[in-house]
Formats: structure tokens, sequence, C-alpha cells
């Protein structure tokens, strides 16, 4: 009787992309959770520990490592997984989140040349059939206006709007001041649900020397957060990074879960949170 073992790597066939030099690792369980239902990988109680990884020939069981933050805005993520082998290599959250579908690449087992090509037909005229064009005339004047046209009066132009300078944003993890503003819901398009969320108001970075406001951001509604029990009003302390991403709205949400000014910042990782 012999035994498959798919999980079991075979490196020869599989080009792997390594992490440049260190990425972020999970706090802790509640952490990876949280960081699965944002990639819409897991959404389950009981998180998902193992996960398929597929080309045309061949599937691999992996586990995922960590990830890389990278952009302007340090909001995308890559993920880190690791085979049964111990070898790493980087991916797109939504591209391993297609490898656990049934039907992920079956179609690519169809080359282009195994394709049949299909000449397209030729149109033949009767020759002893007239082609009829149809000829638009224009007439040769136009009827004089019983009225002088009124001269148009110059528009004048809208003042445009100043736009608020843009903010220079730290990349390492910073200490911020804040108050609690809304809580609400955000649509994820990754798994499809409302993500619940925690508006933010007088965001401040304090440094030694000059603060810098931030104003409104957001952050997710973490099970970390969850148990200080926050209330609209509350000021909090904590440390974390911030990157420059808008709120989006929730979908078929009730309106006091939908925020009415944008919040175009959000605060990612909080910890050593104080709450006042």
């Amino acid at each position: 009787m012999i035994i498959q073992r798919p999980q079991l790597e075979q490196s020869e066939l599989t080009k792997y992309i390594p992490p440049k030099g260190e990425y972020e690792t999970f706090r802790d369980m509640d952490h990876y959770k949280e960081k699965l239902k944002e990639w819409g990988l897991s959404s389950a109680r009981e998180a998902k520990k193992e996960f398929w990884y597929k080309d045309r020939n061949y599937q691999r069981q992996v586990t995922i490592k960590g990830y890389e933050t990278y952009g302007s805005a340090l909001d995308i993520n890559t993920l880190v997984i690791e085979f049964q082998d111990g070898n790493l290599t980087c991916i797109h959250p939504a591209y391993l989140k297609e490898m656990q579908q049934s039907s992920f690449g079956k179609e690519s087992l169809l080359t282009f040349d195994e394709k049949e090509t299909v000449a397209p037909e030729l149109v033949t005229v009767d020759e002893s059939e007239p082609i009829i064009a149809e000829a638009i005339t224009e007439p040769a004047e136009k009827p004089a206006k019983k009225e002088a046209a009124k001269p148009l009066k110059a528009k004048e132009p809208k003042p445009k709007k100043e736009k608020a300078p843009k903010l220079e944003l730290p990349v390492d993890k910073v200490h911020f001041t804040a108050n609690v503003k809304q809580f609400a819901l955000a649509y994820n398009p990754f798994n499809e649900e409302n993500d619940e969320v925690v508006v933010l108001e007088n965001v401040q970075i304090v440094h030694e020397e000059n603060p810098l406001e931030i104003g409104l951001a957001w952050c997710s509604h973490s099970k970390t957060l969850k148990k200080f029990e926050l209330a609209i009003g509350d000021s909090l302390e904590f440390d974390g990074k911030v990157a420059a991403k808008k709120l989006g709205k929730g979908k078929d949400v009730d309106e006091e879960f939908l925020v009415d000014v944008p919040v175009l910042y959000k605060i990612n990782n909080p910890s050593k949170i104080v709450k006042k």
C-alpha cells in the first residue's frame, strides 16, 4: 500500500521568492486571527493553521510565518509562508486565498498551443446587387435667426479649494494620544464582510519637541482593544504605526455605524495602550 503525502515539498519544482531581510511576525494567536480575517483567509473561531500552495502540477501544505509591509503608506502586505522542508517564499494574500479553491489552476492546464485557432470567416458580396450608402447632406444655408444672439456673460471662475498639506508620516512606531470619536463598520473586500473599527479624533503623535497633529484616524476594533471596553470620549495613549489609508464605508449597515467625514489615516498594531 502506497501512502501519498502531497504536503511534502519537492524543492526542485518550486520557484522561491524569499523575504528581504526581517519581516513582521505575529505577537500572539489573537493577532494571528486578526490578520487572517483582514486578509480574508479565515473568519472561523478556530484560526486555520495550514493552507494549500498550488501549482499546475502539484500542491503542498504550507504555514504562514509572518508578513512584509511595503508601499508609500506601509499598508500593503505580502505573506511569508513556510514549506514542510523549511524553505520560505513570499506570496500576495489574495493569491494564496485563490489557491484554497478547488477550481484553482484547472484552466492553466491548457496551454495556448493546445487551443484550437479558428480562422475568421470571409465575407463575400454579390456583385449583381449594388451596395447602397446613405449620404448625409447639410443644408446649403442655415436659416437666419430672428433675434440677434445675446452676448454671453463670462463665467466667474469658482474659487479652488485649498488642499490640506500632506503630512510627512513617520515610518517607525511612535507614541500617540487620542480620543474615541465613534465605533463604525467598514466593508472588507477580502472576506466580503464588514469589519468593526474604532474612529479616533484629536490624534496626535507625541514628540519631545514638536507634536504632529493627525486629526482623525481609525484602527481595527481588535480583541486587544475590546478588552479595554472603550466608550465614546475615552482618552487613550498607545504606541503604533500610522499610514495614509482612507476608511471605507460599511455595506448595508445602520447610520450609527457610518462615518460622515473622511478619515484619511489608519493606526496599525496599537500596543502599550493606556486608557484614561
